[in-house]
Parts: C-alpha cells; sequence; structure tokens
C-alpha cells in the first residue's frame, strides 16, 4: 500500500541575514513561490501547507490553491528548531511521513523531489535526509577524512563525504512523534536514510552570498551555457 504523504513547508517572515527573504523575489517570483509550485505538481502528496507564524505568507499560500498552518508564537523566533515546529505540526496532521521542502532550496527540481519519494516509498526509513556527495579531499579537525596524505589520488576514486543540505528531508511521523514524547531527539531518529541530490540544486539561502549564488544557477538555466555560446 502506498504510503501517505503531507508536504510541509517551514517559513518565518523575518530573517535577519537575508531580511523577508521568503518573499524576496529571485528570479520572476518571491522564494515562498519555488516549494508551493514543486510540491503542487507531486501528486503523491494527500496536502500542502506552510508552516509559518506570517499571516502574510499564510494568505500567499492560500492564495496559490495550498493550506496555511499557523505555528504558535513561541516556536516563530530565531531559536525554535525544526524538531519543534515539526512535532506541533504532526499533532495536528495525520498522515504517514511529513516531507519538509525547504524554501531556502528554490533550486530544486521535479525529477528530484519524485526520485526522493520513490526513495521513500521503496524502503521502510523513519528518516530521510537529503545530501551532497563531495568527493573531494576533506579534512576534519586537522587530519584527513577521506584521503591519505601519503599519496595522491584523482578526485573521482574517492570515497565520497555525505553533507546535510536540508533541501528534502522525510519523517515517519509514528517515529518522530514517539521519540520526541521519550525525550529523544527525533530529527536523526529510527532507520535513517541518505539520497544525494546534485550540487547545484543543494543551495542554502542563509547569507547574501548564497543567494548570488543560487541566482547565479538560476540565469544558467534560463540562458544555458551553449544558448550563451551560440549569441557569442
Amino acid at each position: 500500500m502506498s504510503k501517505r504523504y503531507i508536504a510541509m513547508i517551514p517559513a518565518r517572515l523575518g530573517s535577519k541575514r537575508i531580511p523577508k527573504k521568503n518573499i524576496r523575489y529571485m528570479g520572476e517570483k518571491p522564494l515562498i513561490q519555488y516549494p508551493i509550485e514543486l510540491a503542487q505538481k507531486e501528486k503523491r502528496f494527500q496536502s500542502v501547507w506552510v508552516n509559518t507564524e506570517s499571516g502574510e505568507l499564510g494568505k500567499i499560500a492560500e492564495d496559490m490553491g495550498i493550506c496555511f498552518h499557523r505555528r504558535p508564537p513561541e516556536l516563530a523566533g530565531d531559536t525554535a528548531t525544526n524538531r519543534e515546529f515539526t512535532y506541533e505540526f504532526m499533532e495536528k496532521h495525520d498522515c504517514d511521513y511529513v516531507v519538509m521542502i525547504n524554501p531556502t532550496s528554490p533550486m530544486l527540481r521535479q525529477d528530484t523531489l519524485r526520485h526522493f519519494l520513490d526513495y521513500v516509498e521503496e524502503n521502510e526509513f523513519d528518516t530521510v535526509l537529503s545530501v551532497i556527495a563531495e568527493r573531494e579531499e576533506i579534512f576534519y579537525r586537522g587530519e584527513p577524512l577521506n584521503f591519505t596524505l601519503e599519496k595522491k589520488v584523482n578526485s573521482q576514486l574517492l570515497e565520497p563525504a555525505e553533507s546535510v543540505c536540508w533541501a528534502l528531508t522525510a519523517w515517519r511521523r509514528e517515529t518522530f512523534m514517539r521519540l520526541q514524547e521519550q525525550g529523544i531527539n527525533p530529527v536523526f531518529g529510527g532507520r535513517l536514510g541518505r539520497f544525494p541530490i546534485p550540487k547545484d540544486e543543494s543551495c542554502d539561502l542563509d547569507t547574501p552570498e548564497d543567494w548570488n549564488i543560487a541566482e547565479g544557477i538560476l540565469m544558467s538555466r534560463i540562458h544555458p551555457f551553449e544558448e550563451r555560446y551560440m549569441e557569442l
């Protein structure tokens, strides 16, 4: 039997490093519109929700035909974690999995979301994280993590190191809530799966520099290299 999925798009209106980034325009539309359109095109979602304290963001969600989950004021500040606001969301909405689609990763492609849900569907993980697989020499606390100092090898032969990017995350509702109620961190809880996504889709908009990188990726999609090359 197919699993029951709900999409949750977490978004706050307040942001210190990129002011009001969720309603700031990237290209021809506000940032919050990217994950909404992505989720709307995926038919496996029973419902799509913007999880926010902001009535302004909630109205955008409803105007676009999705649902508005108003999170309580105590979960609206900088210190609120996805552990807390996801649990509060799960208390109100029944499903098998909550899939968090992060608006700070606007470069996600439809195929990536589809393959991510296929991966969840075909396995029995409690948590699935989106990761970037880096085939580069990486140091951790001054020591080589995935290579040796005694030998230089080509990057494609390196064991990839995976970094969590939070573009897409799936949590089994039953497991997440049980662990949270037991005082155990549910964010990485239970059987853990990792789903690699393409590097050009993994941008995480925390700083103005991140925004500039994402805009560059967007422009490269609007005007591919081959097209620009032919114009020269």
